[in-house]
């Protein structure tokens, strides 16, 4: 028997196949409204399985507008209604830092947040998915996965003094690009590997998102024993197993680098960027905020003063780790350095919160995202790096090398690089029933439904979605879209958060299709929720010019462009039977 990957081994099934499977933990905060709302229009009364339910309350935490908080109080209502045990309310922390109390090897965990996958760290199976999919195993308890290809990534050596987990990821995101490991399950092996804290393989896991995977995983070792103070039988690949790709990095050749605006792939040395002017810093969220994190920028900030109109924005993942922070004095050192310490959330990383940064302003953040107006304002520009880079950048005014030196390093990759378009006011890119993005790379789903606006109109209500849609990117798209046109457009599709309102906005006004060289994983199962097809197609893409008349026969499989006409593979019979009932809340409540 050929040996099998960790993806192979916990769905117990090939490479390909598409299974369904039960997940040990359902995640979910903020959306809890929109998932509940959605789960009554499926017929849902009362969760199938409570106790594998986790929701937390974080995005938005404390809330910012009287609707949010009533939301947030409608999620309380339900969680006193149903007995869900597993809640932490406002201040508690953030949903990939509290998933640490919960997840264990060998599980498989889902949850409404693309950053889902950090628990991966903790030998997990964990993945993104969108609101109505959660709603969906509220009422069913099951979902579908197709089982990915694996990629392994090697590790030896070990980081030197002033680098970093964040680093590490950031290189290999750089190394591979945005989608280098689209819809893949991702492995870390090797000796390195050990040299890795649990704080450490959360960053490298958070930020498989970025990479396009679907899950990164580590091995149930000595490492892992020593988190949960016992030890821990886990899963692992086969010697033998076989894998897509195979990566191997010497972590002892890695220097500081920094992901510049607008995309996480845009990968730089540190030192390329140096001494660029930064009016804000942000310390924190899901990526970057654990002790060993604040420990870090501690040292760095510490008897130091920030840069004068310098905004320090400092936030503890979870109440905890803040509880720890003062006990060490590190929350003394920040405020004494001129830091605004918040509570545990995620509010300035997605715009939602407070820091939102003012125009041409230049950010440095321990996130994971830095597309345009990814922190509330398009007319800013958001710079990714360790918090130890991001605290020597406040304290200096510009971006600065966490090690104390002006080195000479330059990145040795060049990955395809995210290409950046925008669409200026006036240009008409629709014509003969097909919007042109072709040339557009990365649609992200910020570009196409603004972050600060996602939990103020819940994903549920289209006709509110509506208006937003495509804002920022394509003035024009929202007011003219209509029943039967088709978008054509680039590689990696609707990659960036879960968010489900692009596909929910883009079903109801009646989309016959998007038509792309390639797809984010998280979009394509929104897309198939909502009963809108995503065709993937790049010849089709590659061949079509602006004015061609673009048609789709579905039934034979085939998309005609111009004169020319290409084959397209269907989806799977299982997923057909949602796509023909026009979306997963139809499927669920017919059955």
């Amino acid at each position: 028997m050929k040996g099998r990957t960790f993806a192979e081994k916990i769905f117990n099934a090939e490479k390909g196949a598409i299974v369904f499977a039960k997940p040990n933990i359902i995640l979910s905060h903020d959306n809890t409204s929109s998932i509940y709302s959605t789960f009554k229009k499926m017929g849902g009364e009362k969760p199938l399985n409570p106790d594998t339910l986790l929701i937390t309350l974080d995005h938005n935490a404390p809330p910012t507008n009287s609707k949010l908080a009533n939301d947030y109080q409608v999620i309380r209502d339900l969680v006193d209604k149903f007995g869900i045990k597993q809640f932490h309310d406002v201040g508690d922390g953030i949903c990939h830092q509290l998933m640490s109390l919960y997840a264990r090897p060998k599980m498989i965990i889902v949850g409404s947040d693309s950053h889902t996958s950090t628990a991966g760290a903790f030998n997990a199976f964990a993945a993104g998915i969108d609101r109505t999919e959660t709603a969906g195993l509220w009422k069913q308890g099951e979902t579908w996965f197709r089982v990915p290809e694996s990629v392994k990534i090697s590790l030896k050596g070990k980081l030197g003094k002033g680098v970093y987990a964040k680093d590490l990821a950031l290189w290999i995101i750089g190394m591979i690009g945005s989608s280098g490991a689209d819809y893949m399950s991702i492995e870390y092996h090797g000796e390195g590997v050990k040299t890795l804290s649990i704080a450490d393989r959360m960053v490298l896991a958070n930020l498989a998102s970025e990479m396009g995977a679907k899950n990164a995983v580590f091995p149930a070792d000595e490492i892992l024993d020593a988190w949960f103070g016992k030890n821990t039988e886990g899963l692992w690949a086969d010697a033998d197993a076989a894998y897509l790709r195979e990566i191997n990095i010497n972590m002892n050749d890695i220097f500081p680098v920094i992901a510049a605006p607008h995309h996480v792939d845009n990968v730089k040395a540190l030192s390329e960027v140096q001494g660029t002017k930064i009016h804000e810093a942000l310390i924190g969220t899901c990526t970057n905020g654990r002790l060993e994190d604040l420990r870090e920028a501690a040292d760095v900030l510490k008897g130091k003063k920030v840069a004068k109109f310098m905004q320090l924005i400092i936030i503890p993942a979870s109440k905890e780790i803040f509880k720890q922070a003062m006990k060490e004095g590190l929350i003394d050192i920040f405020m004494d350095a001129g830091a605004n310490v918040l509570a545990s959330s995620c509010g300035p990383c997605l715009g939602t919160g407070q820091g939102i940064p003012a125009d041409n302003y230049n950010v440095i953040s321990t996130a994971n995202r830095n597309f345009k107006g990814r922190m509330g304002n398009n007319a800013s520009n958001v710079y990714l790096a360790s918090p130890a880079a991001v605290a020597a950048s406040a304290i200096a005014g510009e971006i600065s090398d966490p090690r104390g030196i002006q080195a000479n390093d330059k990145f040795p990759f060049h990955a395809p690089q995210s290409s950046k378009v925008d669409i200026r006011e006036g240009e008409d890119r629709f014509s003969n029933g097909t919007w042109n993005y072709a040339d557009v790379d990365n649609l992200n789903t910020d570009q196409m439904f603004a972050g600060n606006l996602t939990y103020n109109v819940q994903s549920s209500e289209p006709e509110k979605i509506m208006p937003h849609l495509f804002k920022g990117f394509d003035n024009s798209f929202s007011e003219r879209i209509k029943a039967g046109d088709i978008l054509m457009a680039g590689a990696n599709f609707g990659c960036g958060s879960s968010r489900e309102h692009p596909a929910v906005g883009l079903a109801f006004a009646g989309v016959k299709a998007v038509i792309c060289k390639s797809v984010n994983r998280i979009f394509y199962r929104s897309a198939v929720n909502q009963g809108l097809p995503i065709l993937l197609v790049p010849e089709a893409v590659e061949a079509y010019k602006q004015g061609d008349e673009v048609n789709i026969d579905f039934e034979k499989g085939l998309v005609f462009t111009g004169l020319k006409q290409f084959g397209f593979s269907a989806l799977p019979d299982k997923l057909m039977e949602i796509f023909k009932a026009k979306g997963l809340v139809n499927y669920v409540k017919n059955k």
